[in-house]
Parts: structure tokens; C-alpha cells; sequence
């Protein structure tokens, strides 16, 4: 039997939806009915078992990714990047440590690869109930720290890529200490996801050393990126680069003074607010940003929209929305920026 997402399936239909009703406490019935539906033309379309092994795992450790950070959905979270292999005398790992104890204090959780060196520092100083760790299995270095080991925070992944997600869809802001080939990995799939707008605006600080790692990486983006036109200026919006601890923490507060969430109601862009903005300061922000808003449009002033339904704690955010042309994901940030500082 040929299955389709788009008409009848009968009589698997009505064994699927018997299938969930009998379950009992299933979520969203219609996306658990494609799901299945999925698994099914799955195993109608792929006939090699290793591809098949991948796909299951990868959709088990992504339903036990949800588990773990779902009950903490409201509290802002922080990833914490950097390399396994700075010892705990090392400047960076004391300062790691400093940063992420400000952080618990300021009530943010503290996400890292759960491994040692900068990750076991972040876990250090949030304190391992403020903790979460997201490891990998590697036949080196990467064994879960005595700060997460036994943790029920703590997941263990056996795909790189599942790891990426959660480590950027789970933050509110994300922290890059000096590291090596993963670090780096992991700043750049940071740079692009936030350019290409493919996650949420966020705080990308990058926390320098005495010596500027992050100093001489900036200045080669700068020679070899921008010169060549193969970045734009508005870029340089996308991150920050900070020595200072205190700096970072400010950074991150300030990000979410005024601005709270950004959602996408086709190719409306609404902004969600800690409050209202006046008249004044919504002509600013036209003035200043006409690059953002599409030809014919204007910065509007708005309620909750009908899809916004599956958010009700937000219903009551005050709003301005615009329509956005999915090209300045720099300047985006910028007008984030902007807004916090009214």
C-alpha cells in the first residue's frame, strides 16, 4: 500500500488513530498520527539497516532530549563551549567557574558537553542542580565529569549532530572559551545558524585569555572574511568578544531587558516584549533600521496572533511586528540591541 501524508489511508488510518487512542496521554494526536505515518514509509523506502539504525536512534535521543529539558522550559539557559583539556589551574577554568556561578545567581542554567576541562568548569560553578549536561560517547576525553556523573540531567548521545541541537535550541545565550577543532566546530555552527536565521536571536559571546585567542580570530574574520565581501559588517552584530566575566553576564541580562522572544507567523516577523514601547521610540526604530522592514510595510504595534495559541504564558506580552525579509539576520540582532536600550 502506497502511503501519503496528504489523503486517505484507510484502513491504516483508523489502525494508527485506534493505536493512540489506546496509548492514552498522547500530546498532539495529528503530529504523532505524521509521525507514525513517517516511520511506516520509512520502512516502505529504506532497505539498508545501518541507514534505518540511524534514523531510530537519532529520533530516540532526540524524545529523550525533550524529557530532560521539557519541565525546564521556563528558566533561561546558557551552553558553555570550550576545551576538555584545560586543566583546573589554568586562568580559564577558574574564570569559567567565576562566570557560570554568577550565572546560578542570576538564575540561569548552565548547559555543557558534560565532559572535563571548560565543561566540567561550567558545571562546577553553576552547581550540578543547575546543570545540564549533554555528552558524547568518544573512545577519549569525553567521559562524564564527577559534577554530572549519575545526573538526571545529564544525556548521553551517540550522533554529533543531536548533541548540536540541543545544545542551540535548549540556549537563551551561548558562551565560547578558547578551545580547539570542536570548539571551533562548535562557534561556527553557531555564527551560521544565527546569520542564516535558522535559530533564534542569542548572545554568542566569545570569552577571550589573556594572550586574545579570540582577539586573532577576529581580526583574521576581518581580513580574510569581510575584506573579500564573503561576510557583511552587519555581522559583527551576531557575537561579542569580552575578557571579563562580569561583561558577559551584562551582556546576556541586558539581551532580554526589553526583548523577550521573536516568532515567525508566515513571513510576519512578531516580537514579543518585557513592555510596550511608545510612539517615539517605535519611529526610532524606523528610522534607524529601514533595511529590516519590506518596501510598503511599517512597524506595527500588535496583540497576540491566533497561531500563538500553543503559547498561552505569552499571550499577554505586548507585540510589534513587520514584515521581514529573511536576508538581514545581522541587523536583526542589531534592532534587538536597539530595542534594549530604550
Amino acid at each position: 500500500m502506497e502511503l501519503s501524508f496528504s489523503r486517505s489511508n484507510e484502513p491504516i488510518d483508523d489502525i494508527i488513530n485506534r493505536l493512540i487512542n489506546e496509548s492514552g496521554g498522547i500530546y498532539h494526536p495529528a503530529i504523532i498520527k505524521e509521525m507514525i505515518l513517517s516511520t511506516l514509509k520509512i520502512g516502505q523506502d529504506v532497505d539498508y539497516l545501518a541507514d534505518l539504525k540511524l534514523i531510530n536512534r537519532t529520533l530516540r535521543e532526540m524524545r529523550y532530549t525533550a524529557k530532560v529539558f521539557g519541565p525546564y522550559r521556563h528558566r533561561k539557559k546558557v551552553t558553555i563551549f570550550g576545551s576538555a583539556r584545560t586543566e583546573e589551574t589554568d586562568e580559564m577554568y577558574k574564570k569559567c567557574v567565576r562566570f557560570s556561578h554568577r550565572l546560578a545567581e542570576n538564575n540561569y542554567m548552565v548547559i555543557t558537553g558534560g565532559g572535563p576541562g571548560i565543561m566540567q568548569a561550567g558545571n562546577e560553578g553553576a552547581g550540578s542542580e543547575n546543570s545540564f549536561a549533554v555528552n558524547i560517547r568518544l573512545p577519549f576525553e569525553q567521559r562524564p565529569n564527577p559534577v554530572m556523573y549519575r545526573n538526571p540531567r545529564l544525556v548521553t548521545y551517540k550522533y554529533f549532530f543531536n548533541r548540536k541541537v540541543a545544545f542551540v535550541k535548549e540556549a537563551d545565550a551561548i558562551v565560547v572559551f578558547p578551545g580547539g577543532f570542536g570548539t571551533l566546530d562548535e562557534a561556527m555552527e553557531v555564527f551560521t545558524l544565527i546569520q542564516t536565521g535558522k535559530t533564534s536571536p542569542k548572545p554568542l559571546i566569545l570569552m577571550d585569555d589573556q594572550d586574545g585567542y579570540w582577539e586573532q580570530f577576529i581580526n583574521f574574520v576581518k581580513e580574510s572574511l569581510l575584506v573579500k565581501g564573503f561576510i557583511s559588517g552587519e555581522d559583527f552584530s551576531i557575537f561579542t568578544v569580552t575578557k571579563s566575566d562580569q561583561e558577559a553576564l551584562e551582556v546576556i541580562n541586558t539581551f532580554y531587558s526589553t526583548y523577550h522572544s521573536l516568532r515567525f507567523i508566515e513571513n510576519r516577523l512578531v516580537i514579543r516584549l518585557q513592555k510596550k514601547l511608545s510612539d517615539d521610540q517605535i519611529t526610532t526604530l524606523t528610522k534607524e533600521f529601514p533595511g529590516l522592514i519590506k518596501e510598503g510595510d511599517h512597524i506595527h504595534t500588535c496583540t497576540a496572533f491566533p497561531e500563538e495559541i500553543d503559547e498561552p504564558d505569552l499571550a499577554l506580552l505586548p507585540r510589534i511586528s513587520l514584515l521581514f525579509d529573511h536576508h538581514h539576520y545581522g541587523l536583526l540582532v542589531a534592532f534587538i540591541n536597539r530595542i534594549n536600550s530604550f
